[in-house]
């Protein structure tokens, strides 16, 4: 049996206010196509199938032809769980006609630890691995709230109830493995969309904080040592956990924002034999190229010119350090790359933020901020004393949580 781990598909994201659909239909027909040549027989998708819990019509075409496709070229299972930026009701609302592909969605935890224990057979009917299709876990799912918890208890209670949630599907896993047993070693493969301690981010991934106060960091030690791989999503590098190479983050297939441009995107494909798992990285084609650059204004023409001549097609982001202040510095860039295939996505002006903005410690638009940021100078706007500002921090980092973990389709 051959497995393929995905995940972070974030179908439905804007870069700057531009439509990406051409990019992710361009993915979804390479990954048919991956799947089919490669003889695919599971797909997992750990998370974060969408962008957004209300996904446009568009973003929802895409997501369900592609599963149509393959669940028509010979796939036999498909596993989809949620991640944080999933509504756990509009991807669970077809579930049941899924089923009918083989397309089994776990959108939310389960109150039934076996629902998310799922045994993938082979061509003869025979089991040939067993999933734990864990989703992404919400704080109401696994935490008791407690008068007067600090920050630290909360997160401690958040992954000990994170912790307590894998044993249970785990162990589940291993009783069915041990039943299976006449069949011959078969693997227990988990899933999870978490932060794991240690994972690797890039600034403006958009991989936002799970949990209130960012502390539920969850260590490898939570995926008994008798599991033979771990399908992770949340984090957009991919990379392995601690160590374990076995214990792995596919990684987003396009890159989220200009922190990414130059990351090698994969998915991971894992070979099953006689109760054996070896897996591969495989590369996922650059579908759009993104492009940052940085310099004085000589530099940035410069390197224009160097992508015309390359006949380049990417989308630009610029920003502009120059000493002098250019008065027409957008103008000069669009009438360099007009009738071009590049668009420019953003120009970032440093020294006219830096004359805008004295007052500021740093040069950053409300877009460069993060809603901690803002709420951080709004405490230092109004002097609020060091004593009471825990209090309130706490307070909202628990308010930005729940509106996070609101599932807007749910009645």
């Amino acid at each position: 049996m051959k497995i393929l781990h995905t995940s972070d598909w974030h179908i439905g994201r804007l870069l700057y206010g531009r439509k990406r659909y051409d990019e992710f239909e361009a993915f979804f027909a390479w990954l048919e196509q991956l799947i089919v040549s490669q003889k695919i027989d599971a797909l997992l998708v750990a998370g974060d199938i969408f962008d957004t819990t209300l996904p446009s019509n568009r973003a929802q075409e895409i997501y369900y032809r592609f599963l149509c496709n393959v669940c028509a070229s010979g796939l036999r299972h498909v596993v989809i769980t949620a991640g944080n930026h999933d509504s756990p009701s509009f991807l669970s609302a077809p579930k049941d006609l899924l089923r009918a592909l083989n397309v089994h969605v776990l959108g939310a935890a389960s109150k039934e630890p076996n629902d998310e224990v799922i045994e993938l057979k082979g061509s003869s009917g025979k089991v040939e691995a067993i999933v734990c299709a864990v989703p992404y876990l919400r704080d109401r799912d696994i935490r008791t709230v407690k008068a007067g918890e600090s920050i630290a208890d909360k997160g401690l209670n958040l992954v000990k109830g994170i912790g307590s949630h894998y044993d249970e599907v785990f162990k589940i896993a291993q009783e069915k493995q041990i039943k299976q047993k006449k069949y011959g070693d078969i693997p227990v493969i988990g899933m999870g969309h978490l932060f794991a301690a240690g994972g690797k981010t890039i600034d403006g991934d958009g991989v936002r904080d799970l949990y209130v106060g960012s502390l539920a960091y969850v260590g490898k030690e939570i995926f008994p040592d008798t599991v033979d791989y771990v399908a992770l999503g949340h984090l957009h590098v991919p990379q392995s956990v601690g160590g374990a190479e076995h214990i792995r983050y596919s990684g987003s297939p396009i890159p989220m924002g200009y922190g990414e441009a130059n990351q090698e995107k994969s998915v991971v494909i894992l070979d099953v034999k006689k109760g054996d798992l070896k897996f591969d990285l495989y590369p996922v084609p650059c579908f759009q190229s993104l492009k940052r650059i940085k310099g004085d204004l000589e530099d940035i023409l410069q390197e224009i010119e160097d992508l015309k001549r390359n006949n380049s097609s990417a989308w630009l982001e610029i920003e502009y350090t120059g000493k002098k202040i250019p008065g027409n510095l957008k103008e000069t860039i669009e009438i360099l790359v007009a009738d071009t295939g590049m668009e420019i996505r953003r120009i970032k002006n440093r020294r006219v933020l830096e004359r805008m903005i004295k007052k500021s410690r740093e040069a950053k638009t409300l877009e460069d901020l993060s809603v901690g940021d803002v709420f951080n100078q709004l405490l230092e706007t109004h002097e609020v004393e060091s004593d009471q500002r825990v209090e309130l921090i706490q307070a909202y980092q628990e308010i930005v949580a729940l509106l996070h973990e609101e599932d807007t389709m749910a009645e």
